[in-house]
């Protein structure tokens, strides 16, 4: 019965050693697990605000870049306007507005032939009449046409031909037109729209 006894608390004062040895040994591995993630988390906050650095000093020189590039191409609006008034000529509109009235008359003449063609209580005279109009009026307005680019050749950048059966009318941007400039142009109009230098009135505008 000593003897069980005995085998006991040698069984007992083990278990306790064993007992506190891991102990020793669970508290020893949590602190250098500590110690680690700590020494993790001071490197990788380190880092972080070294990349965060970085990323805002880059930042900014773009920032920079882009305000130089931007003050380079600054343009103020009187400089705009100035630009605008320099461009603009009041004779642009008026050579452009009489051109597209003159054209306007030519087809407004053009459809009402047409409509002449295809009306059936016309008689065949005076449909070979419209027929022989909507061509002349064609022809006129593509004489017209070769008259004003070829005067444009010649450095009349604006021009503008009016027909009135046989009187042609010719208006030039120009301050004053020389007898040479006179010339070149009766030239090209009698030339090309068969008429005589007599029925041609030319006028500066």
């Amino acid at each position: 019965m000593k003897f069980f006894k005995n085998n006991q608390i040698i069984i007992y004062v083990i278990a306790l050693m064993l007992v506190t040895a891991g102990y020793l040994n669970y508290n020893s591995n949590n602190s250098k697990v500590v110690e680690t993630s700590s020494n993790l988390l001071e490197g990788n906050s380190s880092q972080v605000a070294e990349i965060g650095d970085a990323e805002l000093v880059s930042s900014n020189d773009v920032v920079e870049n882009q305000e130089e590039e931007t003050e380079d191409y600054n343009v103020s609006p009187e400089e705009i306007a100035q630009a605008n008034s320099n461009d603009y000529n009041p004779s642009d509109e008026y050579f452009a507005k009489s051109k597209l009235e003159r054209d306007t008359m030519y087809s407004q003449a053009i459809e009402t032939y047409q409509k002449i063609l295809e009306n059936t209580n016309v008689s065949d005279e005076q449909k070979k009449i419209a027929t022989q109009e909507i061509a002349n009026k064609n022809n006129e307005k593509n004489s017209i046409m070769i008259c004003e680019n070829l005067m444009k050749t010649k450095g009349f950048e604006n021009c503008v031909i009016f027909v009135n059966e046989k009187s042609i009318s010719v208006v030039v941007d120009a301050e004053k037109l020389a007898q040479e400039d006179i010339a070149q142009i009766q030239n090209i109009v009698s030339r090309e729209m068969n008429s005589s230098v007599e029925d041609i009135h030319i006028t500066n505008k």
